[in-house]
């Protein structure tokens, strides 16, 4: 009892950041005054595309923890569901949200890589679950959870970079930034996973 209730204090802090990033995401598509130059242009350029990826992005901060925790029950299907329809609107339109007036060419490319990441899993988790490969299944579906999370992670190495960073090398932290934010959560859950099926198949 008193380890789930320490459990769910450790917990909440991050839940309650991913939500305000969701959040802040949806209204940031429609109420962007204090918008950044690098993503004022973006919006100027494409006042449909961006929009509909903030919103779709910020739900699937919301959608993806929801599916995982009904994993077992008759709503994991459903919400399942929409949050594939939400996810694939999100990963398309990251692509040219990416490729338009980016900032740096690599932070460019690491937003468009991990749009083509998303749906590439998204389509694996879908290929998997209609085969009945449940394992596959919930790998896919975690690793897409890790690339998720970097619209988190982002924001987070962001603002600790205002905090020690060094002005001039901006651009570059950026681009990097671009790649790691949702390139290591990728990375440590392939990893998880893999010494989780060694020792599924050891036993």
């Amino acid at each position: 009892m008193i380890g789930g209730v320490w459990r769910w204090l450790m917990l909440a802090p991050a839940g309650i950041f991913v939500t305000y990033v969701a959040v802040r995401g949806i209204s940031e598509s429609y109420d962007n005054e204090g918008f950044p130059e690098a993503l004022a242009v973006k919006l100027e350029a494409l006042p449909v595309i961006f929009p509909v990826h903030m919103v779709t992005g910020g739900a699937a901060l919301l959608l993806i923890p929801l599916v995982l925790y009904l994993r077992g029950t008759r709503w994991h299907r459903l919400v399942g569901r929409i949050a594939a329809v939400d996810i694939a609107i999100a990963g398309v339109t990251a692509i040219p949200v990416a490729l338009v007036l980016p900032v740096t060419n690599m932070s460019a490319a690491g937003f468009a890589a991990q749009g083509l990441v998303w749906i590439t899993l998204l389509a694996c988790g879908i290929w998997s679950i209609r085969r009945r490969r449940l394992f596959a299944h919930r790998a896919a579906m975690l690793m897409m959870a890790a690339v998720t999370s970097g619209a988190v992670f982002f924001r987070v190495y962001l603002g600790l970079w205002k905090m020690v960073g060094v002005p001039r090398h901006f651009e570059t932290f950026y681009a990097l930034d671009a790649w790691i934010a949702w390139g290591l959560p990728l990375v440590a859950t392939a990893t998880w996973l893999h010494l989780h099926a060694l020792r599924r198949h050891v036993s």
